[in-house]
């Protein structure tokens, strides 16, 4: 499916009721591609990826997985992965019971679901923990064990929602490698629904944010932030007795300034407006902050983050 597209919708609507959940979605995925798919709760993320993964079926619109029309929900449902928010584990099954079992729903003999199984623990790293019962994972271990799961029918597209969630650092990294692994190794799309803007930032090709239904940013990181006109950062560092002089000094100019930490340490954080022209900013700031006698110790400037970009559209009008 290399180049081709592994993920359409068109004019996608979802209502329950007199409340429009999504309203007139359009998404195209290429194969291959990790996609951040963002959004503040109640944005309708989670009715479009029911929808995508056939549990509900649209109020209107199309959509195709792998090149299947959304008609053949159980097609599409063989070639699609799901590892849900609030997945439940039967502590009293093993890993590797737990994994084969998916694997015979997917007609699987019982010999190739076991090599699946124990290929799969592999893949995840829990090879040596695959007899052990899943009661004895920590929540890293069954999250890894969720996104096994979700390869046991070796998917097209997988859909993982808040695989990081409650987790710590390690996990983290754990579960985010293996995320990555899936789309470059295996050639499989991941759409990856999450709050956790940094996950984004590290493995996502491509970003999605939803708000109301409705998408009001796409591309790349860097594309999102310049259409969502975010603000740049800079980080600055005067002598901290001159904080109030630098404060004022800087509050003449077009570049808001505000102190980190109290501003004990002499710090300042710097947030340039889209636009402004960046070397137009700097010279202000600097300029200001010489002609008020207060000398520059160290200044690093920063581009715009896709969580001022994430807020600037996703803010209530």
């Amino acid at each position: 499916m290399a180049g081709e597209a592994a993920l359409e919708a068109r004019e996608l609507r979802k209502s329950y009721g007199r409340v429009v959940a999504v309203e007139s979605l359009d998404l195209e995925v290429a194969a291959g591609t990790v996609l951040g798919f963002l959004g503040p709760n109640g944005a309708g993320k989670t009715t479009a990826i029911r929808m995508l993964t056939t549990i509900l079926a649209p109020d209107s619109g199309a959509f195709t997985v792998a090149g299947i029309p959304h008609t053949r929900p159980a097609d599409i449902r063989r070639r699609v992965g799901v590892l849900p928010e609030s997945a439940g584990y039967p502590g009293g099954q093993t890993g590797e019971e737990w994994l084969c079992y998916h694997a015979e729903l997917f007609g699987r003999t019982r010999a190739d679901a076991r090599s699946t199984a124990r290929r799969l623990l592999a893949d995840v790293g829990l090879a040596d923990r695959g007899h052990a019962l899943i009661s004895s994972y920590s929540r890293g271990m069954r999250q890894r064990l969720g996104i096994a799961r979700a390869l046991v029918n070796d998917p097209d597209v997988v859909f993982l929602d808040e695989p990081t969630l409650g987790l710590d650092p390690s996990g983290q990294v754990q579960v985010l490698d293996q995320i990555s692994r899936v789309a470059r190794q295996r050639g499989a799309t991941v759409l990856l629904s999450t709050h956790v803007l940094a996950d984004v930032e590290q493995i996502c090709d491509r970003v999605v944010i939803l708000n109301r239904g409705k998408i009001v940013a796409q591309g790349t990181v860097a594309e999102v932030v310049r259409q969502a006109a975010a603000p740049r950062h800079g980080q600055l560092k005067i002598p901290p007795e001159l904080l109030d002089r630098a404060l004022a000094a800087l509050a003449s100019t077009d570049v808001l300034a505000k102190a980190n930490g109290g501003g004990r340490r002499g710090e300042l954080e710097l947030s340039i407006p889209s636009d402004l022209q960046l070397e137009v900013a700097v010279t202000q700031a600097i300029g200001a902050l010489l002609e008020a006698g207060v000398p520059v110790l160290g200044f690093a400037l920063e581009g715009g983050r896709l969580s001022d970009a994430f807020l600037a559209v996703t803010e209530d009008v």
